[in-house]
């Protein structure tokens, strides 16, 4: 009689093994096609190999008692994505598509954190930079698990949301992204969150030099930054790195 076989690793990145086997086939799960309007051409894809990336959607890039309040910075703008994520965020878990909440949480000793990168957000050494008490409530700026780097309230996450810790305006360098991704089978991205333009385009750009198919979810992201930024970011995507789609075609697509 043949030993039972055992599953070893995350599905649809696992081994069958037993004694005296290890099956390496890694059996596909079974495709969901959708059609997905976008604003250069229509795309089929898959929703079994998709997932959503919602970009530092946290209290020190939101809150107005946050971060970038704190140093004069407008942040009003970013509440325009928040009611479209509200309708798009339970449609996805209702279709299997996980939920990846990439918030800037960095280390409270700052080791992985270069001087110059220190002094784009304190350029003068004596202003309130990463990891330094926000007047308002001593919260440190953009430090892991502080109230400072936790998503604003009004976006609700679950429990079987993944979350994950960045460094820099790209999500893949120094964190676990693209090992997570992969070992998901997750080849589409949908990308949403602040500031569209910096850390939501960083990570867009480096998610389509990695191979992934990128599709920014605009309606969902938003930016601080002038409205030239906003503009020059929709036509990079469209024209070099992806496609730009919106929450009205995600739920057309999904809900079909």
């Amino acid at each position: 009689m043949d030993s039972p076989l055992y599953s070893l690793g995350v599905a649809p990145n696992a081994w069958a093994v037993n004694a005296e086997l290890a099956d390496l086939t890694r059996p596909p799960e079974p495709s969901r096609t959708v059609i997905l309007a976008t604003e250069t051409k229509n795309l089929r894809l898959d929703l079994t190999k998709s997932a959503l990336i919602v970009i530092d959607m946290q209290n020190d890039f939101c809150h107005a008692d946050g971060w970038l309040a704190h140093i004069g910075v407008d942040v009003s703008p970013t509440w325009q994505a928040i009611a479209p994520l509200q309708s798009l965020l339970p449609i996805c878990r209702a279709a299997a598509i996980p939920i990846i909440w990439l918030n800037w949480g960095n280390r409270p000793d700052l080791l992985n954190i270069s001087a110059g990168l220190r002094h784009v957000y304190n350029s003068t050494g004596t202003g309130v930079g990463l990891g330094d008490p926000l007047p308002k409530n001593n919260a440190p700026v953009l430090t892991k698990d502080s109230w400072a780097a936790q998503v604003i309230d009004e976006l609700e996450q679950q429990p079987e949301d993944i979350k994950v810790d960045k460094y820099r305006m790209s999500g893949f360098w120094d964190t676990p992204l693209d090992s997570i991704l992969k070992n998901l089978g997750k080849t589409t991205l949908f990308f949403a969150g602040v500031n569209v333009d910096q850390c939501v385009l960083a990570t867009l750009m480096d998610a389509n030099f990695l191979g992934y198919d990128c599709i920014l979810v605009k309606d969902c992201a938003a930016t601080t930054s002038p409205d030239y930024c906003w503009e020059a970011t929709l036509y990079n995507v469209k024209q070099c790195f992806g496609f730009v789609s919106d929450t009205k075609s995600m739920l057309e697509a999904i809900e079909v």
